[in-house]
């Protein structure tokens, strides 16, 4: 009997590969990171990519410090209470002066270094007045302690007490996260700033001595003596005078 022979089934050819899909042109790159909704366009990259809870706003608040720079007085730090207990503005109180207001800041009232600060502007306090300007201190402390500090050391200017620092502040004397720095602010009628500088208790009255016009300081007769003979002793009175006024600022910063 004949063999049937059968016939084998063909391989099926591989399939070819599929193409690759081609990226959609509209598909929109992924940012980096978003910047805030409330940012300006032409704000800081800080801005931007820091603080996305900072406003536009509040970004621009802030008015820069410095010397010829002019402030609005309306709102300028806030309500401060004098040693008596009296509400007043730095607006009020340059409204109040001839020429314009000074304030010294200290760090704690009745302390070495600020009873020193305190008692300079005390004694040169005539002739620091003599151009028009109204002085004042400006710290923390309260009612109560100003006015005995007031009392104690017989000023003859108020002090002002700024228990939330918000004039302080405004001024640039806060210290983060509390404190107050050392210094003097001088601004006139017209809202432009005189000086703003941190400094030593000798320092911050010399600040405002440089203010007054030389006709306008009264002659001191003990101070021409001092002028023939003072000078060989001067260098080593300013360095001794430097570090008195570091170990005071050490021991306002302790009390």
């Amino acid at each position: 009997m004949p063999v049937e022979l059968r016939k084998r089934k063909a391989v099926a050819a591989p399939s070819a590969p599929a193409a690759k899909r081609k990226a959609s042109k509209s598909a929109k790159p992924v940012a980096a990171q978003d910047a805030p909704k409330d940012a300006p366009k032409d704000a800081p990259k800080e801005l931007l990519s820091h603080d996305k809870n900072l406003s536009a706003k509040g970004a621009s608040a802030v008015a820069k410090i410095a010397v010829g720079s002019i402030i609005d007085f309306e709102g300028f730090g806030g309500e401060v209470e004098t040693h008596e207990g009296a509400k007043t503005t730095l607006k009020a109180l340059v409204k109040d002066s001839k020429s314009g207001v000074v304030l010294f800041t200290y760090p704690k009232a009745s302390t070495p270094g600020c009873t020193k600060q305190a008692c300079l502007f005390r004694d040169a306090y005539k002739s620091l007045t003599s151009s028009g300007f109204s002085i004042y201190g400006l710290s923390t402390d309260s009612p109560t302690a100003n006015t005995n500090f007031r009392t104690k050391q017989k000023l003859p200017y108020s002090l002002l007490c700024d228990p939330s620092a918000t004039l302080i502040k405004a001024i640039g004397f806060k210290k983060s996260p509390k404190g107050t720095v050392r210094g003097v602010f001088a601004v006139n009628k017209e809202g432009k700033i005189l000086a703003v500088e941190a400094g030593s208790p000798g320092g911050t009255v010399e600040v405002i001595e440089k203010l007054i016009p030389e006709g306008d300081a009264p002659f001191d007769p003990e101070a021409e003596k001092e002028g023939d003979n003072g000078d060989d002793n001067a260098g080593k009175a300013e360095k001794d005078e430097a570090i008195a006024d570091v170990a005071a600022d050490v021991a306002d910063t302790a009390a």
